[in-house]
């Protein structure tokens, strides 16, 4: 794992950026309320990643700064827009610019991805949203083109009947996957290997071999 400075506007936001060996495509984390690049779960659902021969770039999308105020966390547009910065600094890069994109968000980091992709339509391959807010993504949604999987606590049922909103409005492929016997956070017991598992089989079928341009 090398650490970056990943430049978004005036900003050098710090990420972490891991390329495996014949990696194919490089998936991007959007994170959520109240996280960070160091969220255990989003950690462990990288790791897993590299093993599929994907890379990862976790940063934080806002500084720390911006993050003591709550209402950034919630400003869709604000975190999209440092998306799409990140997504330019990665094609930018000629060790990074060959490899597809896929972005994984988490609560409103998913929304920010959904609304990222919608406007970036052919640079982004494939999205995951754990336990995400796709909702607040708004008209954006049926703009996504990118095939998006949304995986949900079985027992998280407010943010499961928001998923449930969103996916009526995605009318690019798309899935709603509920993780039996999890809530929000996916702390029960084989819950978030089911998550890693499952967004790694959708980001490796999407970023894979099989669907090179």
């Amino acid at each position: 794992m090398i650490q970056e400075q990943v430049l978004v506007g005036p900003h050098a936001l710090t990420g972490d950026l891991h390329v495996p060996a014949g990696a194919q495509g490089l998936v991007v984390f959007a994170h959520g309320s109240g996280s960070s690049r160091h969220s255990p779960r989003n950690q462990f659902v990288a790791n897993l990643l590299h093993g599929r021969h994907l890379g990862t770039l976790l940063f934080d999308l806002l500084s720390d700064d911006e993050g003591r105020d709550g209402a950034n966390v919630f400003d869709i547009a604000l975190l999209s827009q440092r998306l799409l910065q990140a997504m330019a600094w990665v094609r930018a890069r000629t060790d990074l610019k060959r490899l597809r994109l896929g972005l994984f968000g988490a609560s409103t980091g998913a929304a920010a991805a959904l609304v990222a992709a919608a406007e970036r339509p052919h640079d982004v391959a494939a999205i995951v949203s754990r336990g995400g807010r796709p909702d607040l993504a708004g008209p954006a949604l049926a703009q996504v083109r990118a095939p998006t999987l949304l995986l949900v606590g079985a027992l998280d049922t407010e943010v499961l009947a928001l998923n449930r909103q969103a996916l009526r409005e995605l009318t690019c492929e798309a899935r709603l996957e509920l993780v039996p016997r999890a809530t929000h956070l996916f702390e029960e017991a084989g819950a978030l290997e089911r998550v890693a598992h499952s967004a790694g089989q959708w980001l490796a079928r999407y970023l894979g071999d099989n669907h090179a341009p």
